[in-house]
C-alpha cells in the first residue's frame, strides 16, 4: 500500500482529504457525509458529559466538528483545546473559530495524541476523539497520555471507524488470485489491484498498519491497561442504502486520508486498456448497485479513577 503525501505547504493530505477526497467535491454527497459525521460528533459529545466551566481536550480535532458543537451546547463558560498533527487542518480550524465568535474559547496545539506534552497532568475534564486512534502507531500510548491529561473524575469519549474487515476483503481477493491465477478473471485481479491500494493485503502488512492491526474490542484492553475505569464500549454496524451512485464520486472519493482516490489509481497504476476494462465492467455496478453501505464504528467511553473537584 502506498501513501500518498502533499507538498502544497498550505496543505496536507489531512486537509487535503476533508476538503476533497472525503467527498469527491460533490456538494450533496458532501452533506450527506457531513450529517453522518455531525451524528457520531453528537454520540461522542454525549459519552463525554460535559458542563458549565469545564474544559475539553478534543484529541485529532480536525476541522473542529466536535470542538464547535461542544461550544454551541456548553456556550461561552467551556473552554477547549483542539490539538492536531495537521498545522494546515489547525489554521483552517483556528479561522473558523474566528468566524464562529469563539476564537477566546479556543486553544490550537500542534501535536499528536501520542505525545500531548504541551498538556499539563490532570488539567482537563473531559478527552474526546473521532476517528483518530484509528493512524495512531501506538494506541496504547495515546490512551495513556489520554489518562495523564484527565483530572481525577475526568471522562474519555471516543468513536472511532474499524476497517480491518476492508483489509481482510483485500487480503481475500489476493488469496484468491494466488491460488487461481490471475489470467482466471482479469477484472478481480483489478479490482485487488485498487483495493490494495487503498487497503494492505498480507498478514505481514497488516500487522504493521495501524489503520487495520487491531480490533475493535482491543480498544478496551488499551482502555484498561491506561487505568481507566467505568469502561463503557458499544460496536455499531450500521447497513444503511447506498450513500451514492456517482461514477465521478466513485473516481474523487477516497475512505481515509490515506488512501488514493480510484481516479489516482486507475491513471497511475492501471493501463489505458485496463482502467477501460475497469470502467466498463466496474461502472454499471456502481451506477445501479443496491449494495448497501457497511458502516462499523465503535464508541467508548470510560472515566479516570478519583474524586472530581468541585
Amino acid at each position: 500500500m502506498v501513501i500518498d503525501h502533499y507538498h502544497d505547504p498550505q496543505s496536507d493530505l489531512w486537509l487535503d482529504w476533508l476538503q476533497h477526497h472525503r467527498h469527491a467535491d460533490d456538494p450533496e454527497f458532501g452533506q450527506a457525509i457531513q450529517a453522518m459525521t455531525e451524528r457520531y460528533a453528537d454520540r461522542v459529545l454525549d459519552g463525554a458529559r460535559l458542563g458549565t466551566g469545564m474544559t475539553l481536550a478534543d484529541i485529532g480535532s480536525g476541522d473542529g466538528l466536535v470542538a464547535f458543537r461542544a461550544i454551541r451546547r456548553i456556550g461561552p463558560s467551556l473552554n477547549v483545546t483542539l490539538a492536531d498533527i495537521s498545522a494546515p487542518l489547525l489554521r483552517f480550524a483556528e479561522a473558523s473559530a474566528v468566524r464562529q465568535g469563539v476564537r477566546q474559547q479556543c486553544t490550537f496545539l500542534h501535536c499528536g495524541a501520542e505525545k500531548l506534552a504541551p498538556l499539563a497532568d490532570a488539567s482537563v475534564d473531559a478527552v474526546t476523539t473521532r476517528a483518530v486512534l484509528a493512524y495512531v502507531a501506538s494506541k496504547p500510548t495515546a490512551l495513556r497520555e489520554f489518562f495523564r491529561v484527565l483530572k481525577p473524575g475526568g471522562r474519555l469519549s471516543i468513536a472511532e471507524p474499524v476497517w480491518r474487515e476492508e483489509a481482510l476483503a483485500a487480503k481475500a481477493l489476493r488469496t484468491a488470485l494466488d491460488e487461481h491465477g490471475a489470467e482466471r478473471d482479469r477484472f478481480m485481479s483489478l479490482l485487488h489491484r485498487l483495493k490494495a491500494a487503498q487497503f494492505p493485503d498480507t498478514d505481514e502488512e497488516i500487522s504493521k498498519h495501524p489503520l487495520v492491526n487491531y480490533s475493535e474490542r482491543d480498544l478496551v484492553g488499551f482502555a484498561m491497561q491506561a487505568g481507566f475505569a467505568d469502561i463503557h464500549f458499544e460496536f455499531h454496524i450500521d447497513v444503511l442504502p447506498p450513500l451514492a451512485r456517482s461514477w465521478d464520486i466513485f473516481l474523487g472519493c477516497s475512505p481515509h486520508p490515506w488512501a488514493p482516490p480510484p481516479r489516482a489509481i486507475l491513471a497511475e497504476r492501471f493501463t489505458p486498456d485496463e482502467a477501460q476494462l475497469f470502467e466498463q465492467i466496474f461502472r454499471p455496478i456502481i451506477e445501479n448497485s443496491h449494495t448497501p453501505n457497511i458502516d462499523r464504528v465503535a464508541y467508548l467511553t470510560a472515566v479516570k479513577p478519583g474524586q472530581a473537584q468541585p
